[in-house]
């Protein structure tokens, strides 16, 4: 599906062929987030994942060209199997609201990401829109293989 962006916010949404509870889980489990997480091409390597309101999440996204980029993240809000809030720390501030519908065995994901700064979000709301939708294809990989 083609992402939205308006006011500093790019938001994605997908169905996917899995339960809300599994797809919840893949989003909580740090070994099947490490998983996904991130555009194509990338890996992960997480140093802290402390899954609670105002429990940190700290990691490394490896690029396919060799370059790290450090991750901080605050836990914002878990609602289990319905909502995860999290803020993402500087340089890069924006909250990701990720929202998961149960859909008879199926799950409809939205993924909401604003941006704190309308600069930042004019200069890479294209690049963010496309990665976005990739690490979802990452998503409905690992999914399949937990489902099958």
């Amino acid at each position: 599906m083609t992402p939205i962006m308006d006011n500093n916010e790019i938001i994605n949404t997908r169905e996917l062929d899995a339960p809300q509870e599994l797809v919840f889980q893949a989003w909580t489990n740090p070994e099947l987030l490490a998983r996904w997480w991130g555009p194509e091409g990338f890996t992960n390597t997480f140093h802290e994942f402390d899954l609670r309101p105002g429990g940190s999440w700290r990691f490394i996204m490896h690029g396919p060209d060799g370059a790290d980029y450090p991750n901080g993240i605050i836990f914002n809000e878990i609602v289990p199997s319905e909502r995860i809030v999290l803020d993402h720390l500087p340089p890069h501030e924006f909250r990701v609201t990720a929202t998961f519908e149960a859909l008879e065995g199926r799950t409809r994901l939205t993924f909401r990401q604003r941006f704190k700064s309308t600069e930042e979000f004019e200069s890479i709301k294209a690049f963010c829109a496309k990665a976005n939708e990739q690490n979802i294809d990452r998503l409905e990989a690992v999914l399949a293989g937990l489902t099958v």
